[in-house]
């Protein structure tokens, strides 16, 4: 399989992309034509400009993905899949709906270039249970992709240390997790992803992940690691 799973689709400071656009090049290689999932937004339409205008500085037509009869024809046929980031929920319960999500997984797994941010990197889980986002609609179970075998958490924040919030802290909801299932979490500061090609894994990015195993304390990992041993979680 050929992955790339952005923690995040736009940084602080820079435009749509752009702080992962040479990692996003480098991974669809020569392709020119980039089918997009904009199921996780409301506005569909206007999700699939952003992205387009955005690839097409980059030289690349992006196609919207529909949940019409026309949208297996189109994933069937597509040299390569870039699903946007926005509510997790909805974008599975649309790829569930439409009858869309195993044959998703299927051409990820047949070896078509897979470009996930946020939502779309969530979803290449087993499962959506250590996303960060609200149930909006209720999909009809929890199971996603499963193209990894660990579970990932986008947008990860550490705890300040100043702060007065007395809330739970990002770290506090994946321990709960932990203490219900034993897969892996891996965590993703802002800025990070993991990239995945044949039987390799790495996390690369301007800054690192966290690690959360079952009754372990979280292990740090900075940017270009290897984490090939995650694939036989």
């Amino acid at each position: 399989m050929r992955l790339l799973l952005l923690s995040n689709s736009t940084s602080f400071g820079s435009g749509y992309l752009d702080h992962a656009m040479a990692a996003v090049r480098a991974h669809l290689g020569g392709i020119r034509r980039l089918l997009f999932v904009p199921f996780a937004l409301r506005e569909e339409a206007v999700y699939t400009e952003k992205a387009g205008a955005r690839f097409a500085a980059e030289g690349i037509e992006v196609v919207r993905l529909t949940a019409d009869a026309g949208g297996a024809a189109a994933l069937k046929a597509a040299e390569a899949v870039f699903v946007g980031g926005g509510n997790t929920f909805r974008l599975l319960e649309k790829l569930q709906r439409s009858g869309l999500l195993d044959l998703l997984k299927a051409r990820a797994r047949a070896g078509m270039p897979y470009l996930g941010a946020s939502a779309g990197t969530n979803i290449a889980a087993p499962t959506i249970k250590t996303t960060n986002d609200m149930p909006i609609v209720e999909p009809q179970g929890f199971a996603a992709l499963g193209l990894v075998p660990f579970q990932i958490n986008p947008h990860y924040l550490d705890a300040e240390a100043s702060s007065r919030h007395m809330g739970e802290t990002r770290e506090q909801r994946l321990r709960e997790y932990l203490e219900e299932n034993d897969t892996p979490v891996v965590a993703l500061r802002e800025g990070a992803w993991l990239l995945l090609e044949g039987e390799g894994l790495r996390l690369e990015g301007q800054n690192g992940a966290r690690i959360f195993r079952p009754r372990q304390e979280p292990e740090e990992v900075p940017p270009g690691t290897a984490l090939d041993e995650l694939l036989r979680a």
